[in-house]
């Protein structure tokens, strides 16, 4: 297979200095593309800022923004056989983007978003005959939000993980299917759990 893995976070600038973004590391997405290649797969990684250096045998598309990120995977979404969406994407940037720096005065300021194009979704839109497999990183309501994003998003499955997974080398998920149930669970090292999260997926998404 061909897979196309989003990894690490994204930046949505406020002035040409500040940006807006999360403290996603990138260690899921870039541990699931050593996996798939291991497995014997090709990989395009699409990376926002990360220090991870990417594994060996991987296209890797560094990226910044959330719109950059969609219009790098928007091109090679159509030459993959599924995607992997691990990215933390910023869901919000600044409406209007201000020039230079903004200035301190000493008294508060007010800033409008609104929200970034959501990723998964828009390729889930297009997937066609390809798979999907999405992330979801829920504090409240876990598996009730999976679920939504699941549907929201056209999944064909959904990994719930919690916010202590954020910069940790381990991670405790649970995989989530069309059928709503949880069909996996798999914890320990996050390069143990990206082995267990492609055999699922060659067992139960290729060729579907």
């Amino acid at each position: 297979m061909r897979i196309l893995i989003t990894a690490g976070p994204t930046r949505e600038y406020l002035d040409d200095v500040r940006y807006l973004s999360n403290a996603s590391s990138g260690q899921m997405g870039y541990a699931l593309a050593r996996s798939a290649i291991a497995a014997g797969h090709e990989v395009a990684l699409v990376s926002g800022p990360v220090t991870i250096n990417p594994p060996a045998g991987c296209e890797i598309y560094q990226v910044e923004t959330t719109d950059e990120m969609f219009a790098q995977c928007e091109k090679l979404f159509p030459n993959c056989d599924g995607v992997i969406g691990t990215a933390a994407v910023c869901d919000y940037r600044i409406k209007t983007r201000k020039p230079g720096k903004i200035a301190k005065t000493g008294e508060a300021i007010t800033l409008e978003l609104i929200e970034t194009i959501d990723v998964l979704a828009e390729l889930g839109t297009q997937k066609g005959s390809r798979w999907v497999m999405g992330f979801a990183l829920e504090s409240q309501d876990a598996r009730f939000n999976a679920v939504r994003k699941l549907y929201s998003k056209k999944c064909d499955a959904i990994v719930l993980n919690s916010v202590s997974a954020i910069g940790s080398s381990e991670n405790f998920v649970e995989v989530i299917d069309q059928s709503q149930e949880i069909v996996a669970t798999y914890s320990g090292e996050k390069t143990q759990v990206a082995d267990s999260l492609i055999d699922w997926i060659q067992q139960h998404l290729a060729g579907s």
